[in-house]
């Protein structure tokens, strides 16, 4: 038996119709939509951590945030967001980080 569309043919119509859809438009796998919001904040002993609405989660080291590395974990953990997830301000320490520069220092 031959595999591919022309075995997909006697199968039924409708599978002919999803393959033939596919394989003039491309199939496209990735059906996620990216939202670089924060919902989330943590730390580690030696890191930043954002979770953001899609999902994904990003990082950096305490250390290129030496306001946030000295602090003690009180001052830490009175965080806000600022526009509505687009970054992130402490402010006993007054430090704010956006969530695309994060992204774009850890690429």
């Amino acid at each position: 038996m031959v595999l591919g569309a022309m075995s997909l043919v006697n199968s039924g119509h409708w599978l002919l119709n999803i393959v033939s859809y596919f394989w003039r438009n491309g199939m496209n796998t990735l059906a996620i939509k990216f939202d670089d919001h924060a919902i989330e904040v943590s730390f580690t002993q030696t890191s930043l951590h954002f979770v953001l609405a899609d999902g994904r989660e990003i990082s950096a080291p305490l250390e290129w945030f030496p306001r946030l590395r000295d602090a003690t974990d009180a001052e830490r953990q009175e965080w806000r967001f600022i526009g509505n997830g687009l970054g992130v301000h402490w402010p006993k320490i007054d430090e704010d980080i956006s969530v695309r520069t994060l992204m774009h220092s850890t690429d």
